[in-house]
């Protein structure tokens, strides 16, 4: 049996010039600090993509279903992946953690969401950039707040620090937010 022609890639969009991106990344299952290790790994190691900075380590009490707690950080990267191509390579990364499709909010080994790329207003099916629920987690915006404070949020009409502040408060079940 012989192999049919081997089909090239379609080629990844990519910017002008570098754009500046962050991440969040969670992790409530399994070695949590090893998932967190291999997401940066993989970042590191990807083309065209930088990894500038993390933020603090934090751990959270969970949103949805009764689970584990998470860690969360931000991650900044420099990137001259589109928005498209760098979620598809979160999605590659989270499945390197063995990441399974679950319960809406359920548990994860990994988690990467795509939180901001450059000035980018993105809605299209499966990516939306900035994150959609961005301004009302506390948990993503404390260590984005580490990052870029005065960041100014596209289509929010505010910075990084003005939504933490105006973010809700935690459900109570943690007096706060506390580096792990």
């Amino acid at each position: 049996m012989t192999a049919g022609p081997r089909l090239a890639p379609a080629p990844v969009p990519r910017y002008t010039r570098p754009v500046r991106a962050f991440l969040g990344v969670g992790t409530n299952l399994g070695d949590r600090w090893a998932h967190l290790a291999l997401a940066a790994r993989l970042l590191r190691a990807a083309p065209r993509v930088a990894l500038l900075r993390a933020s603090r380590v934090l751990d959270t009490a969970p949103l949805g279903p009764p689970q584990p707690r998470f860690l969360n950080a931000a991650l900044e990267l420099e990137t001259g992946l589109s928005p498209g191509a760098l979620l598809a390579l979160c999605r590659e990364i989270e499945r390197a953690a063995h990441r399974r499709p679950a319960v809406r909010w359920g548990p994860r080994s990994l988690d990467l969401d795509l939180l901001l790329a450059g000035d980018l207003v993105v809605r299209a099916p499966g990516l939306a950039v900035p994150h959609p629920g961005l301004a009302a987690r506390r948990f993503v915006l404390a260590p984005l707040a580490e990052l870029c404070p005065a960041r100014a949020v596209p289509g929010a009409g505010a910075t990084v620090a003005e939504l933490l502040a105006a973010a809700p408060p935690w459900d109570g079940r943690d007096a706060g937010l506390y580096p792990a």
